[in-house]
């Protein structure tokens, strides 16, 4: 569940003397993207038709980090990806070797390519390619069922295989094929929603639960979105009013957006400004639809959000400049890293099934973001096959499981209220809010302590969450030279 934004080595293998369990996939050594350290993958073989195993079968991609203790504990860490979309072995490694490498020290941690990222029978739709044009860049029409119909035509799979309750009983054969009896779920985004239904299905195996950035079950995407997007700006604009240097510098904000949303819904815009990487003059249309996407897409990361006050006066001034070399990045990085095949395979089985085209409108009515985008997505559900919605699918996960909610104040997607939703029905839950922070927080500040505690121990008795306090939103730019001292 990551932004429409045009719309976010090989080591050594270390001696480990303890006992590991025995598997059954063949582990090799690997690189792992964003890994320093050792790291073996290997494949499992799954039915894409668990009805229908003489059909495809597909290699599911699995890489695990074995424990650096000579004894470690007998449960493994999975670590599940967000989007839905995300490989977890190409986004998740700067995790596992930052906030989650103290973990590491008494356990494995494994990651799984769920089927249709990755490794695992890609379901890959590229709507621009990495070299495309900067004016491409801010389009806002590359979403329709023909664009996401002609990669469809290039997959080789059962697109009604692609579900969450499905990919959750890949994970348990691979837990099962690794030899751990039971296991740690942390799971970020969509992962939360991942770990949720594993969670329900194959509770008997899980020890423990870290849940960053909640998608409980009552989540209905792209439903939600407007309305928590409009939240998390909200918050901007009256953090940047409360603010002496950021109220001062640009009064009556929300006003002059406002003016500037309704004078891009009247006609978009189209400067000229000099190309973020060669400096050329390049003319670029902006759309309302493009504009509004590429500021819920900074919303998801405060350091990005603090420019966003100077970024929306420049532009309500008429430079376009600021938020075009702002935006062009965000863009690539979220085509380069999200299968789209798999976004809205699971999203339009699981989510739309459940939504209306006057429930999107209705969703959206008030909010800057405005329904453009999830219609767009309901119309897209056309290409794939009719939604046959699992029974009892969307009533809350119910666990007495130990698990840790981390919610961001600023979250666009997943605002803190979901992880309290979630919480009602997770009768030894703990959730903890870090302030100034958007979507997902494991790497912030001292999270990472408290999630490698609470993995230690199993439990949330005595967890103390009071480091959390001292984090605070990013101090607003009033100019590029920086935040006022």
């Amino acid at each position: 569940m990551r932004s429409w934004p045009w719309l976010l080595v090989l080591a050594c293998l270390p001696a480990i003397a303890g006992a590991q369990p025995r598997s059954r996939i063949a582990l090799r050594p690997c690189r792992i993207k964003g890994i320093a350290g050792a790291a073996r993958c290997g494949t499992l073989d799954v039915a894409e038709d668990r009805a229908h195993p003489e059909r495809r079968t597909l290699h599911l991609k699995v890489a695990v980090l074995r424990a650096l203790a000579q004894s470690p504990a007998p449960d493994a860490l999975f670590v599940l990806a967000g989007g839905p979309g995300q490989s977890a072995l190409d986004s998740l490694g700067p995790l596992v070797d930052g906030a989650l490498s103290t973990v590491r020290q008494d356990r494995d941690l494994v990651l799984v390519d769920q089927r249709g990222t990755g490794a695992s029978n890609p379901l890959e739709c590229k709507l621009l390619g990495d070299d495309a044009p900067l004016p491409e860049r801010f389009r806002d029409d590359l979403l329709t069922p023909a664009t996401i119909g002609a990669c469809a035509k290039k997959w080789s799979a059962d697109l009604s295989q692609y579900t969450t309750p499905i990919a959750m009983q890949d994970l348990d054969d691979v837990r099962a094929a690794l030899g751990y009896e039971t296991i740690d779920l942390w799971g970020g985004s969509y992962g939360t929603r991942a770990a949720l239904v594993y969670l329900r299905e194959h509770g008997a195996h899980v020890r423990a639960v870290v849940l960053d950035g909640v998608a409980p079950m009552q989540l209905v995407l792209p439903t939600t979105m407007a309305r928590d997007g409009q939240r998390a700006l909200d918050l901007l604009l009256a953090g940047c009013a409360a603010d002496a240097a950021c109220g001062a510098a640009f009064p009556d904000l929300r006003g002059r957006l406002d003016a500037l949303l309704a004078q891009l819904g009247r006609a978009p815009a189209h400067p000229t400004v000099a190309h973020p990487l060669t400096g050329a003059p390049t003319a670029v249309t902006i759309s309302r639809e493009g504009f509004v996407e590429a500021l819920r897409g900074q919303l998801y990361l405060p350091d990005l959000a603090a420019l966003m006050p100077l970024t929306i006066d420049r532009a309500a001034r008429g430079d376009w400049g600021p938020f075009v070399a702002q935006n062009a990045g965000l863009e690539g990085s979220f085509v380069r890293g999200m299968y789209l095949g798999l976004l809205f395979a699971t999203t339009c089985a699981e989510d739309l099934p459940y939504a209306t085209a006057r429930e999107l409108e209705d969703a959206a009515r008030g909010t800057f973001l405005g329904p453009r985008l999830a219609l767009d997505w309901l119309r897209v559900c056309s290409v794939f096959p009719p939604a046959r919605p699992v029974a009892g699918f969307r009533e809350p996960v119910r666990s007495d499981v130990p698990t840790l909610l981390l919610s961001g104040e600023l979250d666009p997607v997943t605002p803190p209220s979901w992880a309290e939703a979630a919480k009602q029905t997770l009768t030894h839950a703990l959730h903890v809010v870090v302030p100034g922070v958007g979507h997902g927080v494991t790497h912030r500040g001292c999270v990472p302590h408290l999630v490698a505690r609470f993995i230690a121990t199993g439990s949330t008795a005595g967890l103390d969450t009071a480091c959390v306090a001292q984090s605070t939103r990013p101090p607003f730019f009033v100019t590029f030279a920086g935040p006022t001292p």
